[in-house]
């Protein structure tokens, strides 16, 4: 299982901004399993929100919950969510920051296929 932290700054953050556009994170080859996210950053917790999407199915709406960078314990628990091959995930600003950089975690697990 992978921890891994995306970042985007508070200006570029806008209403329906992709949080995880560009990144590798965003698509794989291998099928994948999403067990957690987490969200923190902005100016105070609960300021900013987003939509997180497997390619078009809304599985998640996450609230930061502090200032600062996320760790461990921000997670919150996902019910190991199968992510296709080639899937997009997503993360649309829902609540837009008001300052400071946001900074989204995910725990994804990749399947290797035999």
């Amino acid at each position: 299982m992978t921890f891994t932290i995306v970042s985007v700054a508070a200006a570029t953050a806008v209403l329906g901004y992709d949080i995880m556009q560009n990144t590798q994170l965003q698509q794989s080859a291998n099928p994948r399993v999403l067990n957690g996210a987490g969200m923190r950053g902005s100016a105070a917790a609960g300021d900013t929100a987003v939509d997180l999407f497997i390619d078009t199915v809304k599985v998640a709406t996450i609230y930061n919950t502090s200032t600062g960078v996320p760790n461990i314990d921000d997670i919150m628990p996902i019910d190991s969510l199968y992510i296709p091959p080639n899937a997009l995930v997503h993360a649309y600003v829902t609540d837009a920051p008001a300052t400071n950089p946001v900074f989204l975690a995910l725990v994804l697990e990749e399947i290797e296929e035999p």
